[in-house]
């Protein structure tokens, strides 16, 4: 299966019982995340995580489902279309 580009968006509401399974799955995935990128909003009491991602399909799948799984975390993905 092909590796492609592509990015992850996670939203964290409410950091103190989200961020430890957050931070464990993310190690867990660490050979497929190129860069990530974290930033406080504030006027929401909220956290913003975006990963770059170097995948595959199935990778990128099982990354988000875990993510998913965890509470109070939105998530979202897509990747580029070339090879």
């Amino acid at each position: 299966m092909q590796r492609r580009l592509g990015f992850v968006g996670i939203i964290v509401e409410d950091r103190e019982k989200a961020a430890r399974e957050v931070n464990e799955v993310l190690s867990a995935y660490g050979e497929v995340i190129a860069a990530r990128m974290g930033l406080p909003y504030i006027k929401k009491d909220c956290f913003v995580i975006t990963l770059i991602v170097d995948a595959t399909t199935d990778e990128l799948g099982s990354l988000t489902g875990k993510l998913g799984r965890v509470e109070g975390i939105s998530v979202k993905s897509a990747l580029s279309k070339m090879k």
